[in-house]
């Protein structure tokens, strides 16, 4: 392996002095040093060594695909993230992930997934028929209650108590406002010890367990067959014949609810604001949405004539990706591209800034669903990665999808949307969040 060789850098006091505001939102930092320095550029940090950060196509697919087996997961995800969600597909890696990923894919093929298409479109119909028509309402709550109820049903369907779910979604809901702030300012630690922060936390993260082990243990002995993700995941069996122990089960069931709700509810709130100020769009929506809902379908059949729907939904996840950044850090010395990176090295790729690098896109910062058309898939989508890419593509890519679809058919089905701006503001945590979306919902008569 030649010696080390860096993409240009960006001299650490510059990230130093700016630190603060970074910590609060890095996109337009990372947005201004790609723009000076290039698509792929280096931080030297006493601190961590290396860092790159990237929104080079290449780049990226040489880490999540092509040599995925030199980058793993970095500490932020594998040790922090894991002390309060635990070790499930999102958290772990090496062996055991593959492990896992290997139990528990059958679950989430997309015929597994369509099995379940009836139980989300009761739980999304159940949550849009409690949206009020007055004045604008602040769009997120209304979104992440939708996907929590989606997210629960599909995974417990009938066998949870309403009060244990909503317990468990308050639960989930201050879990991960926790790990942004510990994530954001780590020098604050000893801080949240004294103060008892992280004792609260650890306190929530038990009974979330002991919530989750409750329902796993009524199920087994239970001899009622639900059809949801629950029944499919006691099912599974490793190549030795054995199941998942109740702790594996609750590492990844408790995955599910972070990763596949907010996820969700953040992409719901952009699509629609996306469709409310995009007129022609939206008129193009609901006379798809009015054709097929003429023809007297199942939800399932609904969603493969949704097409111009779905373009909509992939053009929004293009724009505001909520998995934004991804990061890994290579286990041995590799060369990527021009670079030979040393072991150790922290790479972040910027979903955010990939799509919308303007050597992949034309007009990248337009909302445009005709790109995902047909006859235009294939050149965009080797720079399309809101799943991610590789063998670590999202699990539940698939489930997100027609739930995001189904959702989108039913509150238009009901509903005119309308918006009273045109801005739409982010805050980029864990996850790219949607901060003040108001939409305004009037019954269609």
């Amino acid at each position: 392996m030649p010696k080390y060789k860096y993409p240009n850098k960006v001299p650490f006091y510059k990230f130093l002095i700016k630190s603060s505001a970074i910590a609060k939102n890095p996109i337009p930092f990372h947005n201004k040093w790609f723009n000076e320095v290039g698509d792929t550029f280096a931080i030297k940090s006493p601190f961590y060594g290396h860092i790159v950060l990237t929104r080079d196509a290449v780049v990226t697919k040489h880490m999540l695909q092509k040599n995925h087996k030199v980058y793993h997961k970095s500490k932020i995800q594998t040790t922090y993230l894991s002390k309060y969600v635990g070790y499930g597909l999102l958290t772990s890696s090496g062996d055991y992930w593959l492990k896992q990923r290997r139990l528990i894919q059958p679950a989430f093929h997309k015929e597994k997934i369509q099995n379940l298409v009836e139980i989300i479109d009761k739980a999304i119909n159940e949550q849009v028929n409690k949206i009020g028509t007055e004045d604008f309402v602040d769009l997120y709550p209304i979104m992440n209650e939708l996907a929590f109820e989606a997210v629960a049903k599909s995974l417990f369907n009938f066998s949870a108590e309403k009060e244990t779910l909503k317990r468990l979604q308050f639960i989930i809901e201050k879990l991960q406002l926790f790990i942004v702030k510990e994530l954001r300012m780590p020098y604050k630690k000893l801080w949240y010890t004294v103060t008892g922060e992280i004792k609260y936390h650890m306190t929530l993260v038990k009974e979330s367990r002991n919530i989750i082990n409750s329902i796993i243990d009524q199920r087994r002995e239970s001899k009622e067959a639900h059809d949801d993700l629950l029944d499919m995941l006691l099912s599974a069996k490793y190549e030795d014949g054995s199941s998942m122990t109740n702790e594996q089960l609750i590492d990844e069931i408790l995955i599910l609810f972070v990763a596949g709700h907010e996820t969700t509810a953040n992409a719901l709130t952009f699509t629609l604001k996306l469709l409310a100020q995009n007129k022609e769009a939206l008129t193009k929506v609901e006379t798809e949405i009015e054709k097929t809902s003429t023809k007297n379908l199942t939800p399932l059949q609904e969603i493969s004539q949704l097409n111009y729907t779905t373009c909509c939904v992939e053009e929004s996840l293009r724009l505001y990706p909520p998995a934004w950044i991804t990061d890994r850090v290579n286990i041995e010395d590799d060369k990527i591209d021009d670079y030979v990176l040393k072991k150790g090295t922290i790479i972040g790729a910027s979903i955010y800034e990939l799509h919308r690098n303007k050597n992949y896109w034309n007009q990248p910062e337009v909302f445009k669903p005709s790109r995902f058309f047909e006859e235009n898939r294939k050149g965009i989508m080797p720079y399309y990665m809101p799943f991610g890419a590789g063998p670590r593509l999202c699990i539940g890519n698939n489930f997100a999808m027609y739930e995001m679809i189904l959702a989108v058919n039913t509150i238009l089905k009901k509903f005119h949307i309308s918006t009273d701006n045109s801005t739409i503001k982010t805050n980029p945590l864990i996850t790219l969040k949607p901060v003040d979306v108001k939409l305004k919902f009037t019954l269609k008569t």
